[in-house]
């Protein structure tokens, strides 16, 4: 009897867990005909080539243009510095959990980190404007502080919880004996730290940054708020600048249905999804490879 009975639960945990793999993969699949779907019909009218080196993005003005280059470059820029400043401080202040920071303090670090994940993007963009903004503005001597490096911190600040959460793990998941073979020979914990453990985490350090880099395309609130929304070619850090994030909430909630310029929201959606999905193949590619050279 209780051998039908967990076979039957078995095949009940079995059928219910494939149902729900089986449902995202069908709203994953609904996302992404739904974005090529509109997008086709936008590059009906307007050619692809048109779409992306086009460098005026003015849909509301007689012609309309839809040049989404400012709106990529914009997006592009404000990740990078994002990243230029979360890489080296998430990995370091990971490293310093993970090798330096005693118990104590590390029970203090730690979850004042993970709290800082679920602080709101509006909070952080209400920061960048009261905060950062008058102080950028301050040094640069300009008007307002809203511009692509305001934009870059904020983000930064974002996604220093996911890169050191992630690498910390990744440190800590290093066989001792890794650490054990190098103090052996003499190194002492820095040259352990930069030699060994580092490199030999480089497949999780990698992921989080990957996770770290999808979590700044993506967003949408902070950016909006901070770097100032002109749809204008981007000359630099200190210039406002317009993501495709901000332009998609933006412009959403008042485009007419089923428009020209409401169709080429969806294709610029659909360069996110791309963007998205190469950053993440990229990281793939990179991990898969570090774990085959650990396994040598």
């Amino acid at each position: 009897m209780k051998l039908a009975f967990r076979e039957k639960t078995d095949q009940f945990a079995r059928l219910l867990f494939g149902m729900t793999g089986l449902m995202v993969i069908a709203i994953l699949a609904g996302i992404f005909l739904m974005l090529l779907w509109n997008t086709v019909a936008f590059f009906l009218k307007i050619t692809p080539w048109d779409f992306i080196t086009g460098t005026q993005w003015a849909p509301s003005e007689n012609p309309a243009n839809y040049g989404m280059l400012p709106l990529l470059v914009s997006t592009t820029l404000v990740t990078f510095g994002a990243m230029c400043i979360a890489i080296p401080l998430g990995i370091g202040t990971a490293a310093f959990l993970s090798d330096y920071a005693g118990n104590k303090l590390k029970s203090i670090l730690k979850p004042a980190i993970e709290m800082l994940a679920s602080v709101p993007s509006v909070a952080i963009g209400f920061l960048g404007i009261v905060v950062l903004g008058p102080g950028i503005a301050g040094i640069t001597s300009q008007s307002n502080g809203l511009n692509a490096l305001n934009g870059a911190v904020l983000l930064a600040i974002m996604s220093l919880p996911t890169i050191i959460t992630i690498t910390q793990d990744a440190l800590q998941g290093v066989p001792n004996a890794y650490k054990e073979a190098s103090y052996s020979v003499g190194a002492n914990r820095w040259q352990t730290l930069v030699q060994v453990t580092i490199p030999a985490a480089a497949p999780g350090i990698l992921a989080a940054v990957m996770l770290g880099v999808g979590r700044a395309i993506g967003e949408t609130m902070t950016v909006l708020m901070a770097t100032g929304n002109a749809s204008a070619f981007p000359k630099g850090f200190f210039h406002s600048v317009r993501t495709m994030t901000a332009t998609i909430a933006i412009e959403m909630g008042e485009v007419p249905y089923q428009t020209t310029h409401y169709y080429a929201l969806f294709a610029i959606a659909a360069v996110l999804f791309l963007m998205t999905l190469v950053v993440n193949v990229v990281g793939e590619h990179f991990v898969n490879k570090y774990r085959k050279y650990q396994a040598v």
